[in-house]
This record gives structure tokens, sequence and C-alpha cells, in this order.
């Protein structure tokens, strides 16, 4: 990273349950990133990159090029493994395309239309399992949730963690969400006996640990600082971006050590770090991707900011809500209550807590972390600041 690449604009749709947006998911996607560019004060005949991931080939740069009257097309990539884990990894390919200067304004996005391409939270229909799904599937560990549980089950029992240390974090992103317009869960305000009260998905998560399913989509522009200096918004810098997972990550079928959990590689965090020169404790605000809370859980740890016996404590007592938490975490409302746009929404959030325009605005945030994982591999991580 040599601090040459800044975040100039971010847009987004509107975003709606799953099922409820009244565009396709193609339109979503030219909606988020006309607003994005607009937001840069870019001309779209000045956007020459695309990069996004795990688009299944549905809203490809060809055609939106064309759809969205872009100019010629410079550069553009797709990162396909690890679902929203990787949502901070086209932030690295982005970063790594303009440093070396083979696109001058890159897009980066993220469209998810549930309600018109299938839900994420079903077992998917196949005639039959490959792969790790091969050791799972004809078990009955089908589901995203119930792949997720496994692991954060034993997590629990190897350390102690308690239902409280999901509880906190969900009602923590449920309390962002009532100051956020943006967020589904706008005006749905959650209470600790909600939580508990709610219907179990599958051991150990109850409805609250679940990320909702939605239509929407989002988009950054991303440029080099010299050029950011003439643009309509005060330039973010990308300090530092890591992806990747440790030998033997994919060994999901088993969760016997040392591989267990998979959520446990420090392999991003390492890279994230020692790339920034700076360590957690430099970090004033942070956005973690939650497809399920227990990973969450996991991922906050594997960055490194408590232990594993010690996480439990790190989300207790207001710690991380805003306005007086030590770290307020997930501003927006994130996954479980602004909007699951497989975890690219956090990545605008980031942006915009360095800014300064965040419904729940960190004060003086030099520094502003969104973890897509550890979590699951593959995982990835973006470290965006004020200063190259």
């Amino acid at each position: 990273m040599h601090g040459t690449s800044v975040v100039v604009g971010v847009g987004e749709s509107t975003y709606y349950r799953a099922g409820r947006a009244p565009e396709s998911e193609f339109q979503l996607a030219c909606i988020a990133i006309r607003n994005a560019v607009a937001d840069a004060g870019l001309q779209m005949s000045e956007i020459d990159g695309f990069v996004t991931y795990m688009d299944f080939q549905r809203n490809d740069a060809l055609r939106l090029m064309t759809a969205l009257g872009t100019g010629d097309l410079s550069f553009s990539a797709m990162s396909w493994p690890g679902g929203g884990n990787i949502s901070a990894m086209p932030i690295q390919i982005a970063d790594a395309a303009i440093t070396a200067g083979y696109a001058k304004n890159i897009v980066v996005y993220r469209a998810l239309a549930q309600g018109q391409f299938g839900r994420y939270g079903r077992p998917p229909a196949v005639p039959y399992a490959t792969g790790a799904a091969a050791f799972k599937t004809p078990y009955g560990e089908a589901s995203p949730a119930m792949n997720n549980a496994m692991p954060f089950t034993r997590y629990m029992h190897e350390y102690g963690v308690t239902h409280e240390a999901t509880c906190n974090l969900s009602l923590a992103s449920y309390a962002h969400a009532q100051r956020n317009p943006r967020a589904i869960r706008y005006g749905q305000p959650l209470t600790r006996e909600d939580y508990y009260a709610s219907r179990w998905i599958v051991y150990p998560y109850r409805l609250f640990d679940c990320a909702q399913e939605n239509d929407g989509a989002a988009a950054m522009v991303i440029s080099s600082a010299d050029r950011a200096r003439d643009l309509k918004q005060q330039p973010v810098y990308v300090k530092s971006a890591a992806a990747g997972a440790e030998q033997r990550a994919g060994l999901q079928a088993t969760y016997n050590e040392p591989y267990f959990p998979y959520a446990r590689r420090l392999h991003v965090a390492d890279r994230l770090w020692s790339q920034a020169g700076i360590g957690p404790k430099d970090v004033q605000v942070a956005q973690f991707y939650e497809n399920f809370t227990g990973s969450t859980v996991m991922c906050i740890s594997d960055m490194g900011f408590a232990p594993p016996d010690g996480i439990e404590e790190f989300l207790s007592n207001g710690n991380i809500q805003w306005p007086n938490g030590k770290l307020p975490i997930n501003t927006s409302g994130a996954n479980l209550a602004e909007a699951y746009i497989h975890g690219f929404e956090n990545q605008l959030e980031a942006v915009r807590q360095v800014r300064g325009q965040s419904t729940s605005q960190v004060e003086n945030v030099e520094f502003s972390l969104a973890v897509g994982g550890p979590g699951a591999p593959v995982g990835s991580a973006a470290l965006y600041s004020k200063q190259a």
C-alpha cells in the first residue's frame, strides 16, 4: 500500500426487503453507481474501471459501461470466493489497479436482489453435494446458518462465550439503525427482551442473530490521490487492505484443532496491521460483516481487539455503542439492521466516518476499519484514513 488511492465518492440505491424493490438488480446497480459518481463530482465519461465480487456475471462491466455511458473500459476484475467475507477484497484490487496506472477512476460495487435471484438463507437445491458440502449436506448441515452455527457453538464452549455477546452485538446494530434513515430497521428498535424472546433459527442463533434478506446496491469510486485534490469530496485514503486465508483454511469439514475454528485465520489481520503501521488500539470506529453474530464475535477477536476469552467483556457495558463506547461498531446498523448488501454497505459507512458524515458520527476519526472477515475463509479487511 502506497497511500496513492483514495475513495472520492460513495452511493447506494434505496434498500428494500427481499422481493420489494421495484427495480431489477441491474437497475439497482446502475442507481448506486450513478449516485457514487455524482457524489464524487465526476462525469460518467470519466469512469474507466469496474471491480466487484461474487456477482455471477449478472451485472458485468461491459453491460454497465454501455448502460451508464462511461468512458472506454481500461480495467475490470471480480473476486469470487468467500461471499460477504471478501467485501473488502475489491478495494484491494482497485487500489492495486489505480497505483499501477491501469485505470484512473474505478467503480467498486455490489448489487444484490434476493427477491429476484433467490434468498441466501435457504439451502441450495442441488442434485448432489460436492467439495466440502459432501461432508455436510448429506447429514443435514445445508444452510448458511447451519454452517456458521457449528464452529461458533464450539467457540462458545472453548472460551466461555455466552449469548450475551451476540445479544450486545445485535443491540448495538439496531440502536445505530434508529439514527439512520437508510436502514430498513429504522424506526424498529430492539430490546434485550425482544432479542431473547425471538425464535430460534438454528442453535445458537436466534432471529436477531441473522442478517436480513434484502434488495439493493452500494458503490464507491476510487481514484488517485493526485486527482482527488480537485474533486468534490474530502479524499479518504485507502491506508491498508488485506485479503486471503491461511493454508488449509478451507478445511470446513472438520472442527479439530489446529484448524478449528476456521474463523481463526490471523493472516488477514497480520497483513492489514503490518502494512498500515498501526494496530487495533489506533482505530476509532469499525464496521464488521455480520452474516451471523457468532462469526462477527470471532472476527472482532481475530482482528486483535480482544482475546477469545475476553471478547464477551469487550462487547459489554456499552463499549461498542455510539456515542460513548470505546469502539463504536456497525454505526449504520450494518447487515443486521441497515441492509444486507453482501457486506459492501459497511465499506461505505467506514468512508462516511472518515468524512464526518455518519448518522452516528464518532468524533475525531483518523482511522476507520471495515472488515469482511476473518469469520470464514477467505477473509478481507480495509482500513481508511484522513491522511496518506
